[in-house]
């Protein structure tokens, strides 16, 4: 059975700020020579792995509420330098928008069911027929 994540999204106060963010590292990595592949580091390792990889994303939370999702690509957990056990959550690049979800603040990650998870935004023209400002107001007054 599938099983997602959520996490805040720290730092980031739009889509459009994470999706720089992304691509900045990823330009980063290509200039150093490391593998073109998006990670995400945590503390704390899933214990649900073949669940979450059998279809699972990674849901970011933006300002209070979750807004876009990665497909989780997999899971590698690793010790750092100082001897702290760590996972790196590797994620396919692209962003996929989806209905805001209103999500109070939390530490670290946390598992999600498929059935509580946010419905995706299905295409450019969707999203587009909307203003994020106009999405995020709509939202507040829990009229979508």
């Amino acid at each position: 059975m599938t099983l997602h994540l959520v996490k805040l999204c720290v730092g980031a106060d739009s889509v459009e700020s994470l999706q720089a963010w992304l691509d900045f590292r990823m330009e980063q990595k290509r200039l150093a020579g490391e593998p073109l592949e998006q990670t995400h580091t945590t503390r704390m390792v899933p214990t649900r792995r073949d669940e979450l990889l059998d279809g699972g994303s990674l849901y970011w939370v933006i300002k209070g509420r979750i807004q876009v999702r990665q497909h989780l690509v997999d899971i590698r957990p690793f010790t750092d330098k100082s001897g702290v056990k760590r996972c790196d959550l590797v994620l396919e690049p692209r962003l996929i928008l989806t209905q805001y979800q209103p999500k109070r603040p939390f530490q670290g990650w946390r598992y999600l069911k498929p059935e509580d998870a946010p419905a995706d935004i299905r295409s450019a023209a969707e999203a587009a027929a909307m203003p994020e400002e106009m999405r995020r107001d709509l939202s507040e007054l829990c009229l979508i």
